[in-house]
């Protein structure tokens, strides 16, 4: 059976080491969704409760936490970054130093 579109992109994301980011932009990519880089964040958010997908690890293409500032969904993508080593200053990451290139 063919995966879904929401599996193919939650497959993609578990191949993101521990310790490195991808954007949106490039999960999509290598999802096969082409330019629909806007739905990986509503895919990430239908996530079964007690999955394993490391959702925290996706972010803009410009490093920056998607979620707003002080949110609390902010705030855990921030911590759950910053106990693999990945730097996050001012809610972004650098993409050049922890770009995930496969």
């Amino acid at each position: 059976m063919e995966p879904t579109k929401d599996q193919k992109i939650w497959q993609v994301v578990l191949l993101i080491p521990a310790g490195k980011v991808a954007s949106y932009g490039q999960v999509a990519d290598m999802a096969g969704l082409g330019r629909q880089a806007r739905y990986i964040g509503r895919a990430l958010g239908k996530l079964p409760p007690g999955h394993s997908v490391p959702w925290y690890r996706v972010l803009r293409s410009n490093g920056q936490i998607a979620f707003p500032e002080g949110s609390p969904t902010f705030l855990k993508q921030k911590e759950l970054l910053e106990q693999e080593g990945v730097e996050v200053i001012s809610g972004k990451v650098q993409m050049r130093q922890f770009r995930w290139q496969p």
